[in-house]
């Protein structure tokens, strides 16, 4: 989560073709006036920044290259907005527009950077598995989610495996929701 980590990181890495930055932190869920300045910096902290650093610190390689993958895991949250989230949504929404940027910034030198805007996909932070048995939590979903169901992290995956395709060269700076139609 900080610059000399990621450095070190990078370092210890050598030579990366692909960088998929994948960053969680619970939303701190609250309405906008009870918005405490310690939870809005720990999601800028753990969500912002660091994929800032992560891209900065592979992109000189990249460019040496002339090519290279990014792709940002990030969140529908901030496409759609969520009450009571507001400093959720914009640590995500900074995260999407940092990636749409960069996606331009980086296209002519043959580096590809797009995120994954996922919501409803099974994972240990939002969507743990023993919540995918709560009937409330279901019932949440039925009437939210368009696929009334949670997605796969293996989506997720096969996206991500997609993007960083020597392939897949004509798409840049791209937010794809992946929500089961909550987002599009």
């Amino acid at each position: 989560t900080n610059e000399a980590e990621v450095k070190e990181l990078v370092s210890n890495a050598g030579s990366i073709d692909i960088l998929v930055a994948n960053l969680a932190e619970p939303p701190m869920t609250s309405p906008v006036q009870n918005i405490q300045n310690s939870d809005w910096n720990k999601l800028f902290d753990s969500l912002v920044h660091p994929l800032m650093y992560l891209v900065r610190a592979v992109t000189p390689q990249m460019l040496e290259r002339k090519s290279g993958k990014i792709i940002a895991v990030t969140s529908a949250a901030p496409l759609k907005g969520i009450a009571n989230n507001a400093a959720y949504c914009a640590a995500r929404g900074a995260q999407n527009g940092f990636i749409k940027a960069v996606g331009l910034e980086l296209a002519r030198k043959n580096i590809q950077a797009n995120a994954i805007a996922q919501n409803y996909v099974n994972n240990d932070t939002y969507y743990p598995d023993d919540i995918l048995d709560n009937e409330k939590f279901l019932d949440h979903v039925k009437r939210n989610v368009p696929t009334n169901k949670i997605g796969a992290a293996s989506e997720t995956a096969e996206l991500a495996a997609y993007l960083a395709n020597k392939n897949c060269n004509h798409m840049v700076g791209q937010i794809i929701p992946l929500s089961g139609g909550w987002a599009t």
